[in-house]
């Protein structure tokens, strides 16, 4: 009876310090509850909606009324079945590696460059150019590659006429869709990629840098020795995450600059699914859930993987 007694006034006691704490620290509450919150509502509630890729759903009788599918995989094989399959597979997986082969090392190579820039006027400068293009809305990035690559009027095609060469029909030729996507991609998110190489080079002991510059050391042998082993860990971590998101490549401008001409390298997984799954006279819930199931478990397989190997070979992961 008496140890009972003693356990309900110690959980009254802890409940009554916890209640007292977050009366005190209610701002920091604040803070933390708002970003909960939004993962509840839009992450975790909207997991209930999965269960639709195993239904032939049908928005008129929701969820709970539409008959589970038969075969249950029914739509996975669908989607493996379609002639379209390994075509937009192909060309979703090609922009990906391509824009992760050529983006991944330039912010960290900016971020190098820029962490020895001595004027910090002239850095600031670089800086403002290098970050305002992430703000620039994608319908207005597509704007301006229509402008500056049009075939007679656009600036790109003036410089090859002055330099005597033939012009090019860029949005006229599939080859040269990847190229104008990913580069884009690459100038456009330059200098905002590159923020967290540089906040994580500021964390870097100076001593260091001190004492290789007692013993002789150039800047490009700081870079290597010093600087890249220590954003080697969030590089690393960085690009696991980059791995996961390499079947999402990027909706809007995809379909943007889409057109009939280069839609046999254009058409991805994302504007595939929006036409046949929800743009179609009878939309395909169901299939396009199903869709988007199969681009996530093969996200998460890829940042398993390349995390285990990550941990084996360097000793640096995301967990």
């Amino acid at each position: 009876m008496k140890n009972g007694m003693k356990a309900l006034l110690k959980t009254r006691l802890l409940n009554q310090r916890k209640l007292n704490s977050i009366k005190k620290d209610w701002q920091l509450y604040l803070l933390v509850a708002l970003p909960v919150i939004y993962i509840i509502v839009f992450k975790l509630v909207p997991l209930y909606g999965v269960q639709i890729a195993l239904k032939d759903y049908v928005a008129r009788i929701g969820i709970t009324g539409s008959e589970w599918a038969n075969p249950l995989f029914k739509h996975f094989i669908n989607f493996f079945n379609d002639y379209n399959f390994w075509r937009v597979i192909r060309n979703t997986l090609t922009i990906s590696v391509y824009g992760l082969v050529a983006g991944f090392p330039l912010p960290i190579l900016f971020a190098l460059s820029l962490n020895y820039l001595g004027n910090k006027k002239i850095k600031k400068t670089i800086q403002m150019l290098t970050y305002a293009p992430h703000f620039i809305s994608t319908v207005v990035i597509v704007g301006m590659l229509m402008q500056f690559f049009q075939t007679r009027t656009g600036m790109v095609n003036q410089l090859f006429t002055y330099l005597g060469m033939e012009e090019i029909d860029f949005f006229g030729t599939a080859g040269t869709f990847p190229h104008m996507y990913v580069w884009s991609q690459i100038w456009q998110n330059l200098g905002f990629s590159s923020i967290i190489y540089i906040a994580t080079l500021t964390g870097i002991d100076p001593a260091l840098h001190e004492a290789a510059i007692m013993d002789g050391a150039n800047k490009l042998q700081r870079m290597w020795h010093i600087d890249l082993p220590g954003i080697m860990p969030t590089a690393i971590v960085l690009l696991t995450l980059n791995l996961g998101k390499i079947l999402n490549v990027g909706f809007e401008k995809v379909l943007l600059m889409q057109n009939p001409i280069n839609i046999k390298l254009s058409e991805i997984i994302t504007t595939y699914v929006y036409k046949v799954g929800l743009a179609s006279a009878i939309p395909q819930f169901s299939y396009s859930t199903a869709i988007g199931i199969f681009k996530s478990v093969i996200g998460l397989i890829l940042i398993l993987t390349f995390n285990k190997l990550s941990k084996k070979i360097s000793e640096s992961s995301l967990f």
